[in-house]
């Protein structure tokens, strides 16, 4: 299951072929519980210091300065991860940008990214589901 996860990963920035929604799924999740904790470590170590002391500021910069170099090092495979899901469903990858639409937007991407993906072939590659495995998804 970790497979799964960690392949948005190792397809970093491949905008190509299609994804299943297990590897979306699970990719997102593995990411929002990394985030979870990081915050809780961070929040925890900012409460808990000393306030006195300049390492209580100091833990707490750098919890947040983490938290972001993390979040930007995960954008590129969280769109690419989206925009082949899109290719699943044999959209273009172009819907990514709805979810500039305030409001809105996010929760249509959110309904399409549960929706399943053609059957068979279609004209973005061969269909992920016919390989279980995830290195099979390349």
């Amino acid at each position: 299951m970790l497979d799964w996860a960690l392949l948005p990963l190792k397809r970093y920035a491949d905008f190509s072929g299609r994804s299943r929604r297990k590897e979306f799924w699970l990719f997102t999740l593995l990411v929002t519980i990394v985030m979870i904790v990081l915050a809780i470590v961070t929040g925890a170590g900012a409460v808990f210091m000393d306030p006195a002391s300049a390492a209580s500021g100091a833990g707490f910069g750098m919890g947040v300065i983490l938290i972001l170099l993390l979040s930007l090092a995960l954008f590129i495979p969280g769109l690419a991860v989206q925009v082949r899901r899109f290719h699943d469903q044999d959209k273009s990858g172009w819907f990514v940008l709805l979810n500039f639409i305030p409001y809105l937007g996010g929760l249509i991407v959110l309904v399409f990214m549960c929706l399943e993906g053609t059957r068979g072939p279609n004209r973005f590659g061969p269909d992920p589901k016919e390989g279980d495995a995830p290195l099979a998804a390349e």
